[in-house]
């Protein structure tokens, strides 16, 4: 049999026998909120200051627009990934979206502080919380995720699983983000895209392993 219709056979039998891999991808996603924010309320704490800063503080309220703007479409990426027709598409599009948001941010951090301030922005008072609590926030989303796509048949495991880890890693910062107090945009486009990239890696390599068929 051609691989083609190998995968039209495979996408036909998911959609008449098996239960919808979208649904199952919005359980594991539940779970792994509800997983990760256990973990957080386990090792960390809201910052004091949270209500404060979200009412006067619009750096504060950036780092969740930036992650939540990853979140949405690394999920429906990871949706897509879950078939065995599914590619990225337009998608890939999507997400120079949270990119160029942050690329604005920073340049407008830039423009308002003076350079004698920039590496103290960028550097901020804790990074190496960062890059370690973003992965561990994430770790339960990831593997909830990676779980649910077992269920489904994606032709590019390594893809889906990075989808996977993106996803998990946008969850994962987004709890962090309410802990931390290194609100400046620079701080977000290193810390935070690192601890993310981590995350996004793992669920490559992880979803090379795990999901293939």
């Amino acid at each position: 049999m051609k691989t083609d219709d190998l995968i039209n056979a495979m996408v036909a039998d998911n959609a008449t026998q098996s239960p919808p891999i979208a649904g199952t991808v919005w359980l594991a996603v539940a779970a792994g909120v509800g997983l990760g924010a256990l973990v957080f309320a386990s090792l960390l704490e809201v910052r004091s200051d949270f209500l404060f800063a979200v009412s006067h503080e619009a750096r504060f309220i950036f780092k969740f627009v930036f992650t939540l703007a990853l979140g949405v479409p690394a999920l429906l990426l990871v949706r897509r990934f879950s078939r065995p027709d599914g590619t990225a598409g337009a998608l890939r599009y999507v997400l120079l979206i949270p990119v160029l948001l942050l690329a604005a941010a920073v340049a407008v951090e830039l423009n308002v502080l003076p350079p004698d301030h920039w590496s103290v922005s960028a550097i901020g008072s804790m990074p190496a919380a960062c890059m370690k609590y973003i992965p561990i926030l994430s770790a339960a989303p990831l593997i909830a995720i990676l779980f649910a796509l077992r269920n489904g048949a994606p032709s590019n495991p390594a893809a889906a699983g990075a989808a996977a880890g993106l996803l998990a890693g946008a969850i994962g910062a987004t709890l962090y983000a309410s802990f931390c107090v290194d609100d400046s945009p620079l701080f977000l486009a290193i810390w935070y895209v690192i601890g993310m990239g981590i995350v996004t890696a793992a669920g490559a390599l992880a979803g090379a392993r795990m999901l293939k068929w």
